[in-house]
């Protein structure tokens, strides 16, 4: 595997039927982080994109919106897959980085309808607000593996998988994540905003729209993470802190005799997220099925879903 940035510096990793190209947007604006985020992605693909000539080319749009490379160039580069990866930002923000990945997305679906789209997090909230879903604020944040049931679709879609790797269908054999046929996905949550409709021109794979596949089949989206592994997920559980008002100075004045029992929940909360975030996942497999829909066709009709476009530039 080949791992392109911009601009390009080169790293080559471990060695499907031929090698993909990957374009992959990192929509978090100056996190401390990025580079380990960027890790997270090389460390899961590279467990299913088995071609020492695969290529993964990484771009940061909300750091770098003002270089002309910030974005993947279409007219020049051709990518098996673009992903629109997470983000710290609201994508209902209007700063300029945020409205020019926008503008990608809608002249990238208009332009190149067949391009396979892959929306993650952020991305799935983004490409789900901008053909006509609406982005909510959550009551109650999500940090950690979660389940989410799929929708007979959903089932239809991650049933029909044909993985190639043996070594896949033997790891699928011996855990209960992994059985043909499954009722949930497990992923890594990390979000406090959601997709509260449907998109027009979607179908939803995941129920409380978690997953969707576009009408024409060029764009697949999930809320949770499947490039995060435990280690990824774990540099962020001071978030929770924020969050859930966890903070050592959340209580109030005049209320230092319940501070201890403060203290005791914030430590407990804390723990019980850092296990969440160790708990067994599908990423890996999600990635695997990612790659095989990469392979199939998609109608190309894209003003199917521009139709639905819900956000004006």
């Amino acid at each position: 595997m080949t791992i392109l940035e911009s601009p390009h510096s080169i790293v080559k990793t471990a060695p499907h039927s031929r090698p993909l190209k990957l374009a992959i947007l990192l929509n978090s604006y100056r996190s401390p982080f990025i580079h380990e985020i960027r890790d997270s992605y090389i460390r899961s693909l590279s467990q299913v994109t088995h071609h020492p000539d695969t290529q993964l080319s990484f771009f940061y749009p909300a750091d770098n919106y003002k270089q002309e490379n910030d974005l993947p160039d279409l007219s020049r580069d051709n990518y098996d897959l673009i992903v629109i990866g997470g983000g710290n930002a609201d994508p209902r923000k209007r700063h300029a980085w945020i409205l020019r990945v926008h503008k990608f997305i809608l002249d990238t679906v208009k332009n190149y309808p067949r391009q396979k789209i892959c929306g993650i997090c952020w991305g799935h909230q983004t490409i789900g607000m901008l053909f006509g879903g609406e982005v909510i604020d959550l009551e109650h944040p999500e940090l950690g593996v979660t389940e989410a049931a799929l929708t007979p679709l959903g089932q239809k879609f991650f049933g029909s998988r044909d993985h190639h790797h043996h070594h896949q269908q033997q790891h699928r054999a011996s855990t209960s994540h992994g059985k043909v046929g499954k009722k949930v996905l497990s992923l890594q949550q990390h979000h406090r905003r959601a997709l509260g409709t449907t998109p027009k021109g979607f179908h939803e794979l995941l129920v409380d729209n978690q997953a969707f596949v576009s009408q024409n089949n060029a764009i697949l989206t999930f809320q949770g993470h499947p490039e995060k592994d435990a280690r990824c997920a774990k540099l962020r559980v001071g978030d929770a802190v924020r969050w859930y008002s966890l903070g050592k100075n959340s209580v109030s004045e005049g209320e230092t005799g319940s501070s201890e029992s403060e203290e005791e929940e914030r430590v407990t909360m804390l723990v019980k997220i850092q296990k969440d975030m160790e708990r067994q996942h599908d990423g890996v497999e999600v990635w695997g099925r990612v790659l095989d829909w990469v392979r199939e066709g998609s109608s190309g009709a894209g003003h199917e879903i521009l139709h639905g476009a819900g956000v004006h530039l």
